[in-house]
Parts: structure tokens; C-alpha cells; sequence
């Protein structure tokens, strides 16, 4: 597991993005997002628990993300393969991941988050342009959201460090040693002991 999300970790260590005002449909959720996470932040500083956090966080995770899509594009092309029940499991497991991530690693502040005007299109979705610029003039470093319209508006569905690593791309290639055709038996084990880790047992794990 030594490689597992490694792009989800890259993502999470930038440090605390500052809301920015959306000015399209589409850069909504990336703004929701950044204010939730800079709440986040300030209830770490205040003391509020892991546990709190966390419930207040997964609200605009799960309004934000289209996060079935992200999870069995992570995956990857051994989802069609296993069983409604493993596909439930990790469905379930990959949003208290995704949420643990950033609630455990949106404690500090300093960075300035930029939501920039420009986007660009992929087919019929849409990249949303944002720049972490750290405290103390440090280099900004570029991440964009890729986001499909669809029944429920616009959602992410994909993250892109430095405008290029595709995080999906990245979980579907450390995933792949985990999952086998018709079993993600050990992939379930790991973000069962990875939400662990990361919440320091606050949060018990799905199908725990």
C-alpha cells in the first residue's frame, strides 16, 4: 500500500484554500468546496473535534462531487466485475476517504486559495482553474477541478495537480494491484485501515 492515493495526498498537503466568489454554474462547487474546507480549518483551530468536522465537511463533499462517478472511475475497469455488494462497500469506504483525507490534513491556515476566471473545456465538461498560493511568497501551485453537468447540476468529478496528474488516473493505477476481477476484498481492507489512520479512530470504517 505503499503508493495508495498518493495524488489525494499530494492534493490534501498544499495547505487551506480562501473562498472565492463563483461566477459560472460550473465554478459553484469548486467555491463550496473551498469555503467548506476553510470552515473546516477554523473549527480545527477552535478545537471541535475530529468527528464534527467531519459531519460538517461530508455535506458539501457528497453536494460537490459526483462522487459514484469519481469512485468507480478510480476503480477502474474491473468495477463492472464485482459483486453490487463490494461495489456498495466501496462506494461507501471512498467518500469517508475522501472526507477523512481532507478534514485531517485542512488543519492549518496561511495559503491563499484563487479561484482565476478562465476555464477550459474537455468535451462536454469543464475545467475549473484554481492557484494555491502559499504564505510568504512561495511559488503558487496549480489545481484544477474537471466538472460534468448532469441531473444534480454541476459536480467534480476529477482533480488535476499542477493542471496535469489526473487524481482519478492515479487512484485507478494504485488501486489496480488491489482489486482483481470480481474481488476488491483487499482494496476494502485498505481504506478500512487508511479512514482509521486518518480520523485516529474517530470514525468507524463502513461494513466495520
Amino acid at each position: 500500500m505503499k503508493h495508495l492515493l498518493r495524488s489525494a495526498f499530494l492534493l490534501l498537503a498544499l495547505g487551506a484554500p480562501l473562498a472565492a466568489r463563483a461566477s459560472t454554474p460550473e465554478s459553484a462547487p469548486v467555491s463550496a468546496l473551498d469555503a467548506a474546507l476553510l470552515a473546516t480549518m477554523r473549527a480545527a483551530s477552535a478545537g471541535q473535534s475530529f468527528a464534527a468536522r467531519y459531519a460538517a465537511l461530508d455535506k458539501v463533499v457528497k453536494q460537490t462531487y459526483n462522487l459514484p462517478v469519481v469512485t468507480q472511475n478510480s476503480v477502474g475497469f474491473s468495477w463492472s466485475t464485482l459483486p453490487a455488494a463490494q461495489q456498495q462497500q466501496l462506494a461507501a469506504l471512498f467518500e469517508q476517504f475522501t472526507v477523512a483525507s481532507y478534514v485531517s490534513q485542512f488543519t492549518g491556515a496561511g495559503v491563499k486559495f484563487d479561484l482565476l476566471p478562465a476555464e477550459k473545456s474537455l468535451g462536454a465538461d469543464k475545467i475549473v482553474q484554481t492557484r494555491i498560493v502559499p504564505a510568504g511568497g512561495s511559488d503558487p501551485t496549480e489545481i484544477d477541478y474537471v466538472l460534468a453537468n448532469g441531473p444534480a447540476g454541476w459536480r467534480i468529478t476529477d482533480v488535476l495537480l499542477d493542471g496535469t496528474i489526473s487524481q482519478v488516473a492515479v487512484h485507478a493505477s494504485d488501486f489496480s494491484s488491489l482489486v482483481s476481477a470480481g474481488d476488491a476484498s483487499k482494496l476494502i481492507a485498505a481504506l478500512r485501515a487508511k479512514i482509521t489512520t486518518l480520523s485516529g479512530g474517530a470514525l468507524t470504517p463502513s461494513g466495520s
